[in-house]
């Protein structure tokens, strides 16, 4: 038997697994901080080691929070702007569907 997922469910796995590392994190935090998109090495700028910011960067991107371009010799990344507000939405109705439960554990 195969189980059938929602495009939202599985959206909303894919952005929860880009969010199930401090380093993502604390990047996603950077760059939604910044006032235009970022030119630079993220290693940088936050504590993370050079050798894994591309693969941080790279599972961000690929799960849509941020978008990035290369531009030798500096990469742009920012915030995806449409996909960030889709995120914090499927994320508000998830957290939101236990709100009316009864109190079934003490």
């Amino acid at each position: 038997m195969t189980k059938k997922y929602t495009s939202q469910e599985e959206q909303l796995a894919r952005f929860a697994k880009a969010l199930s590392h401090p380093a993502r994190i604390a990047i996603l935090k950077f760059l939604a901080s910044q006032e235009s998109c970022f030119f630079g090495d993220i290693h940088e700028v936050l504590p993370i080691a050079k050798a894994t910011v591309s693969q941080h960067l790279s599972e961000l991107k690929n799960a849509g929070l941020i978008q990035g371009d290369i531009q030798p010799p500096k990469v742009k990344y920012c915030i995806h702007q449409e996909n960030w507000k889709l995120a914090k939405l499927l994320l508000e109705e998830f957290m939101n569907i236990n709100k009316s439960a009864r109190k079934c554990c003490k």
